[in-house]
This record gives structure tokens, C-alpha cells and sequence, in this order.
């Protein structure tokens, strides 16, 4: 496919992996055999299968350099993609929020169930735009203006304490590792087959 960047090094990374993944399975089939018992069964296996994985993992990180040397990411394609489904994500944010508006909970469900099934119908049997926020802004039961619902689907309103984990995790496990490799970083890899 033209518009993918690096599918066949990408596919060779993940067949690699299951290489490796289906790997561990070699020892536990010897020790099944051979219950422990210092048999000479598994020495071959062990010429064969340790080498091979430690390969194996060589060349899935050569790869893994190789594709996310010079990464873009489309950060304002991801949020396009994102808002597109975010109203399904948010129905019970918002089915919320019109109940502590004094909305019955069990009438709100059913209608977001119904607004839902006709936006996923607009947008996969007819490509329309996702309409939900404005099927529930404008139905009185909810008690909800559209700019109220757009604000309840704002992102940073899922993602709880993300953010702040994914700092604590960088401060104290990614950055300490960078530090001692330092002399690491920046290395490339020429990829020839």
C-alpha cells in the first residue's frame, strides 16, 4: 500500500516477535519431556533456540531504530479521529450530567441507546458527520446545550491521572535509563533486506 510509510519493516518486526513469543514455549516442551532428570535431550534445543532468540531480538531493535528514526506523528489527525468517536465515549458523562440536572436516569439511558444507534447509523451506513451531540442537545430531556455537551467531551476529561503518571514514569525510570545510555542515543541502523 503506497501511503504506508514503513509496512514491510513494521510486519517484519511483529513476525519476529511472535518468533520470539513462540520461542519460550521450547523449554517448557523439553522440561515436559524430560521431567528435569539432566538428560542430554535438551542440549541441542539450547545450541539452537537461546542464540536464535537473542537474535531475533537483535533485529527486531535494528528494526524498531530504523522505523522511529525521524517519527511523525499527525497530532491534529489523531484529535480529528478522536472527536469522531468521543460522543460514544462520552454518553455516560453526559447521561450524568443530565441526571444531576434532575433528568430520570432510566429514560436518559434509553434515549442516548437511540441517538446513539441513529449517529452510528448516519456515520457507517451513510458517512454523514457524527451527530449524537446534537441528537441529545436537542432533546429537552436532557437539560443540555450543545456547547455544555462539547465541553463535557473535551478530552482532557478522560483521561484522568494519565498525564501526571506518564510524568512520574518518565522522571523516574525513562530519564534515569537515558542518562546511563546516553552515549547510546542517536545511533542508527542501516537496514538491508
Amino acid at each position: 500500500m503506497a501511503y504506508k510509510r514503513n509496512p514491510m519493516r513494521s510486519e517484519r518486526i511483529g513476525s519476529l516477535a511472535r518468533y520470539v513469543i513462540v520461542s519460550t514455549l521450547n523449554p517448557a516442551i523439553t522440561a515436559s519431556t524430560q521431567w528435569f532428570e539432566r538428560t542430554l535431550d535438551d542440549s541441542a534445543n539450547k545450541r539452537i533456540s537461546i542464540p536464535e532468540a537473542f537474535l531475533a531480538t537483535d533485529a527486531i531493535l535494528n528494526l524498531y531504530i530504523n522505523v522511529v528514526d525521524g517519527l511523525v506523528v499527525y497530532d491534529k489527525v489523531i484529535r480529528k479521529q478522536f472527536m469522531e468517536e468521543i460522543p460514544f465515549m462520552a454518553t455516560e458523562n453526559i447521561m450524568m450530567d443530565a441526571v444531576k440536572r434532575g433528568g430520570d436516569r432510566q429514560e436518559l439511558h434509553e434515549l442516548i441507546r437511540r441517538y446513539s444507534m441513529e449517529a452510528g447509523r448516519n456515520v457507517k451506513a451513510e458517512g454523514k458527520k457524527n451527530n449524537l451531540p446534537e441528537l441529545i442537545a436537542s432533546d429537552k430531556s436532557f437539560g443540555l446545550t450543545l456547547d455544555e455537551i462539547n465541553a463535557i467531551m473535551q478530552p482532557e476529561n478522560f483521561v484522568g491521572r494519565a498525564p501526571q503518571q506518564t510524568e512520574d514514569f518518565i522522571s523516574e525510570y525513562i530519564a534515569p535509563v537515558l542518562e546511563k545510555y546516553k552515549d547510546l542515543l542517536g545511533v542508527t541502523v542501516e537496514i538491508n533486506v
